[in-house]
């Protein structure tokens, strides 16, 4: 049996098929690399190049990898863009993870993880915000995701023999320790990536967006999860309900947040240098903070997080910002 990846050659996707091999798994992978690469995707998972809303083409791979799990992060993902662009985000979050889900079923795959967001959330107004808060999500992104996780609910109520759990992260950072892969997307807009970018001269100046905020400092404050442990998660996670544990929502963070101007301290100590840091505007769709109560994810699935130390993942974000810097990546047929 394998467990199919989609945006398997993404950021989060890639570290999920490195995660899922080093630990004796059969991995294939579906992404239409719109932001993945093809060199991100290790040579021992098949990759099919293509579109999760092709039925045809998921209902293939399904039967030919006798697929018997799905770990789903293809779509969109930057909240600003989704406030110009609802629609993008509706299609590529919403309806191609409906045709996803529709050709799992027909295709009888029992165990589907869902790549959702602490954005369902919005401002939760208490934190560390627990999964049974209320959820009012600030922008389509948002929104999108929360679609998404009532098409499965219903779709899990519906079908005795489907089951999910769907993870909402919290801000994901770093790269792997290993060096393998990392975030590798231009013009990322994830805070750490692009401060490590900033850092190492990639760009010229990076932007703070408000410092009016009703904060300690003024900054947002976000709950920085390293990506490696957020893939150890899915992969406990995907034990659980092969063990028949049952469908879940649940949280996926540390538990304590971190404002933008402390995320910048930290960068510029572990660069060991200053940073040509520019306040402006706020953002539309940002929320003021949002800081994870992750106990469900750690008593259900037995998480324990290894690497909840900033400065450890702002290190492994430089020290991949460096190797991209240095290395000429090859795609999978070597040109």
């Amino acid at each position: 049996m394998s467990v199919l990846v989609t945006g398997g050659a993404g950021y989060i996707g890639s570290h999920m098929v490195w995660e899922l091999l080093d630990h004796g798994e059969s991995v294939v992978v579906l992404d239409r690399l719109s932001s993945g690469f093809d060199w991100a995707v290790p040579a021992e998972a098949p990759l099919h190049v293509g579109d999760v809303g092709d039925g045809e083409l998921v209902a293939r791979i399904i039967q030919e990898h006798k697929v018997d799990a799905i770990i789903h992060f293809a779509g969109s993902l930057i909240v600003p863009e989704s406030m110009s662009d609802p629609l993008q985000y509706y299609e590529n979050n919403t309806c191609k993870t409906r045709s996803l889900v529709a050709t799992a079923v027909r295709e009888k795959v029992p165990h589907f993880i869902f790549s959702s967001t602490a954005a369902v959330y919005g401002t939760a107004g208490v934190e560390p915000v627990r999964e049974d808060a209320m959820t009012k999500p600030e922008s389509p992104y948002g929104t999108s995701k929360l679609m998404t996780e009532w098409i499965l609910r219903d779709t899990a109520a519906a079908h005795a023999d489907f089951d999910y759990t769907v993870l909402r992260y919290f801000n994901v950072a770093g790269a792997d320790p290993k060096g393998r892969t990392g975030q590798s997307t231009p013009g990322a807009t994830l805070l750490i990536k692009v401060a490590a970018e900033t850092a190492l001269g990639k760009r010229p100046f990076m932007q703070i967006y408000g410092d009016d905020y009703p904060t300690p400092d003024g900054t947002c404050i976000r709950d920085y999860i390293h990506v490696t442990d957020l893939v150890a998660a899915h992969r406990l996670a995907l034990n659980r309900l092969r063990a028949g544990g049952g469908s879940l929502v649940a949280n996926c963070g540390y538990g304590h947040g971190y404002s933008v101007l402390e995320v910048m301290d930290s960068v510029k100590r572990v660069y060991g240098g200053e940073i040509d840091v520019r306040i402006t505007g706020r953002r539309p769709g940002d929320a003021v903070a949002v800081v994870a109560n992750s106990d469900l994810a750690r008593r259900e699935f037995g998480w324990a997080p290894r690497l909840d130390n900033l400065d450890g993942i702002v290190s492994d974000a430089l020290s991949w910002e460096r190797i991209l810097a240095t290395k000429n990546w090859p795609n999978r047929t070597g040109s």
